[in-house]
């Protein structure tokens, strides 16, 4: 069994007030759930309305496979026009971990 984490620092862009940043975090999340099968939430920064921090955990039998979900999960973010990618923590457990 294999565990990988991603957590992603992310400044929004025009965003003035928290309602608006929950319109701008939600999707992201929300797509991370749909499209890769991960666990995601949004994890700090909660009342910065410019900043904001989400976590993914994602959970298989396979190295790779991992590898290839944590991947496709930081293009996704760092493909979004609406928020600044400041930076990207990935851990990975293996069972010998």
């Amino acid at each position: 069994m294999y565990v990988g984490t991603l957590s992603f620092d992310l400044l929004l862009g025009d965003v003035r007030s928290l309602k608006e940043k929950r319109s701008v975090v939600r999707p992201i999340v929300a797509e991370l759930q749909r499209k890769y099968a991960v666990s995601a939430a949004e994890v700090d920064n909660q009342d910065l309305h410019r900043r904001a921090k989400i976590g993914l955990a994602v959970v298989s039998g396979d190295a790779e496979h991992l590898t290839d979900v944590l991947d496709r999960c930081e293009r996704l973010v760092a493909g979004r026009p609406e928020v600044e990618l400041l930076s990207v923590r990935r851990r990975f457990r293996g069972e010998d971990d």
